[in-house]
């Protein structure tokens, strides 16, 4: 690799980040059960102790994704835990996530669900969720929502969406003025025949309707196959209305796989997208990355180290994509040339760099090697290993 390309990822490794999700280190599984895991953390200290293991290897994960009702179970009464321990394990609280799915009184919705009560108490838990952002100096509150309907008839659709855009400009009157709100789509599952925020589309709108500081979430894992999720980050960018990812990879849906395990190239065609808007306007993007992932078979932190490595690499190779080639090309629609210049960049091994730039971080060359050598594995699956064998595996 030249000189010029290689100061191009260094510039890159410098300014990238990537937020890990406190459920990724515990023992989740899929909707019909979970493969106990010894080594899963089970308590929020442990969470952050297992996400601090994962950026002192990398250093590119400094904050920690957290679900209010998982990781606060007293609320805004679990700031103060919460900030002593991530102060320990050297991580930072990063996006809220609130929870409105998991209780049995959402059964027929939260924010669309028909009952004003039950809407009263989704936005209350909200409510909730943005104080425990502004305790934890956390900017992003990120919202994913169940609601839908499997049977035709069976709801109002419009009146579904009032009741949606009422308690998100709700829950946008609450924040501060430096926290974004953060409107996530999915088109499918639990909802099979209609969702309510089904598409970026729905997203968009209902970001809109809540006020200036609600974006739209793309969750890669949250779309249909073959969906081109790189042209929706070009729109969204486009309208400034881009604010976060869920990164995941998936074989068909929201498969919750490590990322680049399919499908490399669309992570990087992703990333290639937001490093051309920032070059051809001259504008920051600014764009939370973050991990989404529940690991039911490989184990929990290694998957994790594994998806920081290959994000980064995937970012790197983006951030060598020859701009000007590439516009010229665009220009006098010069396919193979066009195409050429994006296939270069992504054949180009960018690990040599990587590794140097590391080194000069004083970090460890190979991360996963490090976590290997380090004990740590091996001392907290003695010290949790019992408690989780005798935890109840349920089915659906």
């Amino acid at each position: 690799m030249d000189s010029t390309k290689a100061e191009s990822v260094s510039r890159a490794l410098e300014k990238f980040r990537i937020e890990i999700p406190s459920w990724g280190f515990a023992n989740t599984g899929t909707r019909f059960g979970k493969f106990l895991q010894p080594a899963a953390a089970n308590t929020i200290e442990e969470k952050l102790s297992d996400a601090g293991q994962v950026h002192q290897l990398t250093g590119v994960c400094p904050t920690v994704a957290l679900h209010v009702l998982w990781d606060c179970p007293d609320g805004v009464n679990s700031t103060d835990e919460i900030k002593e321990l991530a102060g320990r394990y050297r991580v930072q609280p990063g996006s809220i996530n609130p929870n409105l799915f998991q209780d049995q009184e959402y059964k027929f919705g939260s924010f669309g669900n028909p009952d004003k009560k039950i809407r009263e108490m989704a936005l209350q838990h909200t409510r909730d969720s943005v104080e425990i952002a502004r305790q934890l100096q956390s900017r992003d509150i990120s919202m994913w929502f169940a609601d839908g309907s499997n049977y035709p008839g069976t709801a109002n659709i419009r009146q579904r969406k009032q009741w949606f855009e009422e308690n998100l400009q709700a829950v946008h009157a609450e924040l501060s003025p430096s926290q974004r709100l953060l409107v996530e789509y999915k088109p499918f599952e639990p909802a099979f025949y209609h969702t309510d925020i089904a598409d970026w589309g729905m997203a968009l709108l209902l970001a809109r309707a809540a006020g200036p500081q609600a974006k739209v979430l793309v969750d890669t894992g949250h779309h249909y196959l073959s969906q081109n999720i790189e042209q929706i980050v070009a729109w969204l960018l486009s309208e400034d209305m881009l604010g976060g990812f869920h990164f995941n990879d998936r074989r068909y849906a929201d498969d919750d796989l490590t990322i680049g395990s399919i499908d490399p190239y669309q992570v990087f065609r992703i990333f290639h997208e937001i490093l051309y808007f920032e070059v051809e306007t001259g504008k920051q993007a600014d764009i939370a990355y973050m991990i989404d992932q529940s690991h039911n078979l490989k184990g929990k932190i290694e998957a994790m180290i594994q998806t920081v490595i290959m994000a980064q690499m995937l970012f790197s190779k983006a951030a060598i994509v020859n701009h000007e080639a590439l516009a010229r090309a665009q220009q006098k629609c010069d396919l193979v040339a066009a195409e050429s210049v994006l296939q270069d960049a992504f054949a180009t091994d960018v690990r040599p760099v990587i590794q140097e730039w590391r080194e000069s971080k004083g970090l460890p060359q190979d991360p996963m090697s490090a976590f290997h050598e380090s004990g740590y594995l091996e001392r907290i699956t003695k010290e949790r290993a019992a408690r989780n064998a005798r935890s109840v595996t349920s089915y659906a």
